[in-house]
């Protein structure tokens, strides 16, 4: 069925460009309301296959029907409160669908918006007396600043630590935000790490390897002062399946578990592909 205009629902409102391939997108129903959601679901963004693409991408793979509609699952990095405009963070796949036509976007420009937000990869089976570590690679943090935004914090005396890996630390899109957050709470801690430091523009001197290593290698531990158990702590892992799929091992030799509805544990995992 052709697209028609009701179909393309909402309006950017703002879009920061982390760089090229990078960027933030805030969108606004039109004329309609979203609801409520979780901190860590996620809503579909879609756009027609007549959409321009970014200049930095490359062709589609296949030939697209300029009518049909192109929809992907996006995290949601606002607070669940702010349900009037929604923060998108969007990386870019040169040879995706999607992605090189979001990132053509401006302010102004019109996309679709799912009216409902989904997912369970949210906060709910997590007792508020446990800790929290929250790992990612890329875009895969965006769950967590909606989380950090909204009530992973409302727990008195609950450590919280995101811990993302990144290729280069201009990839680093929430660093500003997060420093931000640092300073509100006390029990908040952030640490991150690039794979590639050898493309640095100037020396990194952070913490560099994949973003296991922080755990693996002590920088939590050295962080929060004691080692994360599972009889204290729940993990969260979003981003690459090869990150999560290692995590998995490492935490499951620390005596972790994944979480089921059917069997309850500590790890929950949110993959982006």
């Amino acid at each position: 069925m052709p697209m028609t205009e009701i179909q393309i629902n909402a309006v950017v409102t703002a879009r920061v460009e982390v760089h090229s391939e990078l960027v933030f997108l805030k969108v606004v129903p039109d004329g309609w309301d979203l609801g409520e959601f979780s901190a860590g679901q996620f809503a579909v963004l879609g756009l027609p296959g007549k959409a321009p693409r970014c200049e930095n991408s490359e062709p589609d793979v296949q030939p697209v029907d300029q009518d049909k509609l192109i929809r992907r699952a996006y995290s949601i990095g606002s607070a669940s409160d702010q349900t009037g405009e929604l923060e998108f963070y969007i990386s870019l796949v040169a040879s995706g669908g999607l992605s090189p036509r979001l990132l053509a976007l401006r302010e102004g420009d019109r996309v679709y918006l799912s009216p409902k937000v989904k997912g369970s990869f949210t906060l709910d089976a997590v007792p508020d007396d446990k800790n929290l570590v929250l790992i990612s690679t890329g875009t895969g943090i965006t769950p967590y600043i909606s989380m950090v935004r909204s009530q992973a914090m409302a727990t008195t005396g609950r450590k919280v630590a995101i811990l993302q890996g990144v290729r280069h630390s201009w990839d680093l899109g929430y660093d500003e935000v997060l420093q931000g957050l640092l300073a509100q709470h006390a029990d908040l801690s952030y640490l991150s790490i690039v794979s590639r430091p050898a493309q640095e523009k100037t020396p990194w001197q952070g913490h560099t390897g994949h973003v296991q290593e922080l755990w693996k290698g002590g920088a939590l531990e050295k962080t929060w002062g004691f080692s994360p158990s599972p009889e204290d702590t729940h993990v969260f892992l979003c981003g690459n399946p090869g990150m999560i799929e290692g995590t998995q091992v490492l935490l499951e030799g620390k005596g972790f578990n994944l979480h089921s509805k059917s069997k309850p544990g500590n790890i929950h995992v949110e993959k982006y592909w």
